[in-house]
């Protein structure tokens, strides 16, 4: 049986990492991963790409500033979260204010030392990277507009740093990533809709407040359809595999994203269609290795 000086221990250290979404931030390095092996850089063996220290080093800043960014965000949204999610808020409050500015400025210092291995330049993307995310989390996140775009470009910038690592500038690569900043702005305005208690406590300018719910569901839904432009090319136009399925199915759940919208009216409502985008995004990870699953079974034989 654990004491319960231990048990205490164990829930903050559970609240911390429901702070930093650890889930998150592995899903993230898995995906750059997958993203370098299959997209980026297809044509290098498997093993240099695993064992690229470099790589190892881009991904694991990408992570610390993350695990940072999900720390500064909590800490300015603490009294709106215990009215959006007063479950999970009391988990979070497990660990003091104090104690998460200590950490914040602890992973983004190791953020930057780490990158200054790889290059100065690298130092110079996570410094600009880290401030963003605190101007975001300070300031334009009550921004109407404004604060949902940087925050879609903010969550696409970790695939960006790894794509200028390999300077692959091929058009597929854009497709994909217009695909997914489509799908998480939309992402980031369900997000809005589901917030509305707690952002209008807390004096939150949101696009649902200001404008109203019907104006915000037209917004989401024009960015829905805007996903099909990059959807059909990568089926049309470009080789990407057996990952054809999983953009065919992507437009069928989105097509039944959109008439659930226009459905919805009360919160729960709008956090099942936040799971479904953020299942979609899931998806979409796993879905690379779609593109040619021959692919490492030819590099590891």
């Amino acid at each position: 049986m654990l004491s319960r000086k231990n048990k205490l221990i164990l829930l903050k250290f559970l609240s911390l990492f429901s702070i930093v979404r650890g889930y998150n931030i592995l899903m993230i390095t898995l995906a750059q991963y997958l993203a370098s092996i299959y997209i980026l850089a297809p044509s290098l063996p498997l093993r240099k790409i695993v064992f690229d220290f470099n790589l190892f080093v881009i991904v694991t800043s990408s992570a610390l500033a993350i695990a940072g960014g999900y720390i500064i965000n909590n800490f300015y949204d603490s009294e709106k979260d215990l009215i959006n999610k007063p479950r999970k808020s009391m988990l979070d409050r497990l660990v003091s204010q104090r104690t998460k500015l200590s950490t914040y400025f602890v992973l983004n210092f190791l953020a930057a030392f780490l990158a200054s291995y790889v290059s100065f330049r690298a130092v110079l993307f996570f410094s600009a990277y880290i401030f963003g995310i605190w101007f975001y989390s300070h300031k334009l996140k009550k921004v109407p507009f404004l604060g949902n775009f940087v925050s879609a470009t903010l969550a696409i910038a970790p695939f960006f740093v790894v794509f200028v690592y390999y300077k692959n500038f091929a058009t597929v690569i854009f497709v994909h990533a217009m695909f997914l900043f489509v799908l998480i702005l939309a992402r980031e305005m369900i997000k809005d809709l589901e917030n509305i208690a707690g952002d209008m406590t807390q004096n939150y300018k949101t696009i649902p407040i200001l404008y109203g719910v019907r104006f915000s569901k037209t917004c989401i839904s024009i960015l829905i359809v805007f996903t099909l432009i990059p959807s059909l090319l990568l089926i049309n136009y470009f080789d990407i595999g057996y990952m054809y399925l999983y953009f065919i199915g992507s437009i069928g759940l989105l097509v039944l994203f959109i008439i659930q919208l226009w459905k919805s009216k009360s919160k729960i409502h709008y956090v099942w269609l936040h799971n479904i985008l953020k299942l979609i995004i899931i998806a979409g990870v796993f879905s690379i290795l779609l593109i040619n699953i021959d692919l490492v079974l030819n590099r590891i034989l």
